[in-house]
């Protein structure tokens, strides 16, 4: 009979295996040799234990430490790959021989159980033993398939922490660059209410038109506004930093303080580095050869499992004389399982791990792609901004000095007041513009860190 049977099974097993569909991956974007914008100019810093170093602020590397000690969003990526470690335990765990210790009792009655003999109380004890046997590799492919998952989180996790990193260097470069527009805003105000003093004095005295005096104190109080705005600005990103850092907003102060002078040079080094360093990037590639694994194991649901079990114990209906060899008893067995109908759920199954295959991997292609973009993007910021920064230099020391000009004259009374004050409107905005250049220069170091995977080398 069991001859009769080998042939129908073996073509029933070679017939699911040829419904396998294997999906063709997308093509790899191809690692460039350079980046198309990587000249800088200078020469580029050392490399620092922990990058945000390169900047020697030490206020910044406190605030850091802090954040990476404290922040929620890592602790969450912590449990996460807490609970991947766990699911990969799990995994293996099913791969091991499972040992059991069981014990019951069991009592039957009534006429028909008198008959039989068996009227009474069963008392049994006894100890299994269960074991697969993995012949196909199911097993260990998915043990595999964990596994990736574990290595996915912990690049997920590093890609957390390196995003809380780069979150507090840009946002308490952002509030030392608005510590210095306050600073201006203060010395404007400064200025404007020293004219509006001198413009009094000469209404006082009939020289001018009470205009002139409105006009003076319109500016002063527009420019009053525009620095209490800057105030609640600051307040917010203190707020901010004290989120990144797993305080309560408020709790965080810090003192007003000049930025560092000057930027560390950042080579943006070979493509291919930048790959090998980025987490997120790493993480999609884990994630992308986990899919395929399981995608080996839905595959392998068409191929037969062998299972052993054996168990030892006693029964006996005293509880006396359960452990004695007269009650003992013994068995083993083995089982070979090979479904044929049901139902098409293995082809579905594998058509849903084929999918979720073909997704990660345009994942990964999307996060490849992503990465040289960043990079890409910063670079350029950076080579534009550094020359915005000397055209803007141009025309802010110009300003300056067609301010001094206007001053001098409409204290000679050789020039209006209105052209005093456009003087020192233009000069307050041109000032503005060149720190606000200055901090997105910060801020596109901070990201250009960031694109290349926290480091450089």
């Amino acid at each position: 009979m069991i001859n009769r049977l080998t042939p129908l099974l073996s073509a029933l097993l070679l017939a699911g295996c040829a419904n396998l569909a294997v999906p063709e991956p997308h093509a790899m974007p191809a690692t460039p040799a350079a980046f198309a914008h990587a000249g800088a100019a200078g020469q580029p810093s050392a490399a620092a234990d922990a990058w945000w170093q390169a900047f020697a602020d030490p206020r910044l590397d406190a605030l850091t430490e802090r954040a990476l000690a404290h922040n929620t969003s890592i602790q969450q990526a912590a449990a996460r790959l807490a609970q991947a470690r766990a699911l990969l335990r799990n995994s293996d765990a099913a791969r091991a021989p499972q040992l059991n210790v069981n014990a019951g009792a069991a009592r039957q009655g009534g006429d028909a159980a008198r008959a039989a003999g068996t009227a009474g109380t069963q008392l049994t004890a006894g100890v299994s033993l269960a074991y697969e046997i993995d012949v196909m590799g199911r097993l260990s492919q998915a043990s595999q398939a964990a596994s990736l998952d574990a290595q996915a989180r912990e690049a997920l996790l590093q890609a957390t922490r390196l995003l809380v990193q780069s979150d507090v260097a840009q946002a308490y470069f952002a509030l030392r660059a608005l510590d210095a527009e306050r600073a201006l805003m203060h010395d404007t105000v400064a200025a404007y209410q020293a004219t509006l003093l001198l413009t009094e004095k000469r209404h006082a005295a009939g020289d001018i038109a009470e205009l002139d005096v409105v006009r003076v104190r319109t500016e002063v109080a527009a420019t009053q506004a525009q620095a209490v705005a800057l105030e609640r600005r600051r307040a917010e990103l203190l707020h901010a930093l004290a989120l990144l850092a797993g305080e309560l907003p408020g709790s965080l102060e810090l003192a007003e303080a000049s930025w560092p002078e000057a930027l560390p040079q950042i080579p943006a080094g070979l493509p291919s580095t930048v790959l090998a360093r980025r987490p997120d990037v790493q993480a999609a590639q884990a994630s992308l050869r986990a899919a395929q694994a399981r995608l080996g194991v839905a595959q392998k649901a068409w191929f037969p499992s062998l299972a052993l079990t054996a168990s030892a114990g006693g029964a006996s209906p005293e509880l006396s004389d359960l452990f004695k060899s007269s009650a003992g008893l013994w068995g083993l067995n083995a089982l070979l399982n090979l479904p044929l109908l049901d139902g098409g759920r293995r082809a579905a199954g594998v058509d849903n791990a084929a999918a979720q295959a073909d997704a990660a991997a345009a994942s990964y292609r999307e996060q490849v792609l992503q990465a040289f973009k960043e990079v890409e993007d910063q670079l350029v910021a950076l080579q534009t901004l550094a020359e915005q920064a000397q055209l803007q230099a141009r025309a802010v020391s110009s300003a300056t000095r067609a301010l001094q000009l206007s001053d001098a004259r409409y204290r000679n009374g050789l020039v209006s007041q209105l052209e005093l004050l456009d003087a020192r409107r233009s000069e307050l905005s041109l000032r503005r513009q060149a720190l606000q250049l200055r901090a997105a220069q910060y801020q596109a170091t901070v990201g250009l860190v960031k694109a290349l995977g926290g480091g450089w080398g």
